[in-house]
């Protein structure tokens, strides 16, 4: 055994050994250069993702995503399609539903014969007075709110409300039994009444009471009211109506001091229940008012 060294074996064999080295330099930096190229052509991509030139940002094409070709929302198609139920509210101390007395007897004008009606103006039990005031013909429309505000046909609907002076019949004024009347809503869940614009009195926003009822037999049988609620009248009405205090003789007075916001059964109404149970109204004093109004049941 012995060492072999390159140094050995003369001139002629160290300067093959010596071109053989300078040849593998060459390789070894040619690619060294071609690894650097490819570095930079690596970076050059990455610059390019980012968005940071025009042209990477320009041929770049977004994805589609589901969201763009969502179902549209059906377009409501009527008045009734949106609607909210309407709240319970108070049936006040004049209600003559069966519910209280008037002058020491239960008083119940819905067992009374006649109170099925249209025109609610006239007295009908023993007086005939007519009241008088501005003429309002109120439509009211029910509709299921769990249904999407289908019409409700076949149902009973007592409306009531106090006259130009303020007064309730068979109560304030018990000689009288007139501004109390019933309707059955028809096939597009509608009734109408006849009537004058109630008058302001102290301490309560001018309104129109009403309840409904499944059905007439359970309307005039007393006690079986599925919604007892009320109607706020239009304040910019309100206000031309009761210019006139002649007909209206207090009312402008007792209006200038009552608010929706004060009132005792309005004040905690949301802004959307007060739209819904404020009637829309066109019309004048002279010529009278044409109103209606949506009232939403949840069965």
């Amino acid at each position: 055994m012995h060492d072999d060294h390159d140094h050995d074996h003369g001139l002629a064999h160290d300067l093959a050994v010596m071109e053989r080295m300078m040849a593998r330099r060459r390789a070894l930096k040619w690619f060294a250069g071609a690894g650097t190229v490819a570095l930079v052509a690596g970076c050059g991509g990455s610059d390019a993702s980012t968005g940071t030139t025009s042209s990477s940002s320009a041929t770049a094409t977004p994805t589609p995503t589901p969201s763009t070709t969502a179902t549209p929302t059906p377009t409501a198609t009527g008045t009734t399609t949106a609607c909210i139920a309407d709240p319970t509210e108070t049936a006040g101390p004049y209600p003559a539903d069966g519910t209280n007395s008037a002058s020491g007897s239960t008083s119940n004008v819905l067992t009374a014969s006649g109170v099925v009606r249209s025109d609610i103006r006239a007295s009908f039990i023993g007086a005939t007075t007519v009241a008088t005031g501005v003429q309002v013909t109120l439509t009211l429309t029910l509709v299921d709110v769990n249904a999407t505000c289908a019409p409700l046909a076949g149902y009973a609907i007592y409306l009531w409300h106090c006259d130009r002076q303020g007064l309730y019949s068979l109560y304030t004024a018990s000689a009288q039994s007139y501004l109390r009347g019933v309707q059955v809503t028809d096939a597009n869940g509608q009734v109408t009444f006849t009537t004058i614009f109630p008058g302001c009195y102290d301490g309560r926003w001018p309104h129109i009471h009403f309840e409904v009822y499944s059905s007439l037999s359970n309307a005039t049988s007393g006690r079986y009211a599925t919604l007892v609620s009320q109607l706020a009248l239009p304040s910019s009405v309100c206000s031309t109506v009761y210019v006139d205090t002649a007909t209206y003789p207090s009312s402008s007075s007792n209006f200038a001091r009552i608010a929706l916001s004060s009132d005792g059964v309005f004040a905690d109404n949301t802004a959307a229940q007060i739209a819904q149970q404020t009637p829309t109204m066109t019309g004048s004093p002279s010529a009278g008012y044409q109103a209606a109004a949506v009232i939403g049941l949840a069965r």
